[in-house]
């Protein structure tokens, strides 16, 4: 059974929950509270304010792949995995994800100042995506004569394409079934 969540973690999942369901204008740090099932106190302890919380994109994602990770048959073809995980978070953000907030999610990445949360070689998704690759790699499903940290930075730039031109479309199309369909071609070089 898993770990019930932190506040921290309940918080943000409250918050990113809103920020679609209401907008990010139309939340409140009081929804958020209420969603979250914490106190003004535990609130104010994690985010100076409700803007805060607009860097923890990272943290939603991840928690997502760690979902992932733990329902992936480990049996599963290495460079199918890759594929799975790519649409599976894509359709998650294109049904949870506001594409305006989105969009100025990875605008701000772009001039940050301090850490870039998206970059952070650290979290759940770059584990993730490097193990399945080095997993591949000895099961001859990936080429291996690339550096798995090669693969891994190519892999997220091209997912983070995706979501870019979706978002530069406004969204007029799917971004799960267009990565579905572009994904393969995108790292077929690196398939055994």
């Amino acid at each position: 059974m898993r770990q019930k969540k932190d506040a921290k973690s309940r918080i943000v999942t409250a918050a990113w929950q809103l920020f679609y369901d209401k907008g990010y204008n139309g939340t409140t740090v009081d929804d958020i509270i209420e969603l979250s099932g914490t106190s003004k106190g535990s609130f104010y302890y994690y985010f100076n304010s409700k803007d805060e919380l607009l860097n923890t994109l990272s943290v939603i994602l991840d928690e997502f792949y760690e979902e992932m990770d733990a329902e992936m048959n480990p049996h599963t073809n290495s460079f199918v995995k890759l594929l799975h995980i790519n649409y599976e978070a894509h359709k998650m953000m294109e049904e949870k994800i506001s594409i305006d907030l989105l969009a100025s999610l990875y605008s701000t990445q772009l001039v940050a100042q301090g850490q870039r949360h998206l970059l952070d070689q650290n979290r759940k998704y770059y584990q993730l995506v490097s193990r399945i690759i080095e997993e591949g790699q000895k099961r001859g499903q990936i080429r291996d004569d690339v550096s798995v940290a090669k693969i891994t930075k190519y892999y997220s730039m091209c997912e983070r394409a995706l979501v870019s031109d979706w978002c530069l479309n406004r969204g007029e199309y799917s971004l799960a079934e267009y990565s579905k369909e572009c994904m393969p071609m995108m790292l077929e070089h690196f398939k055994a």
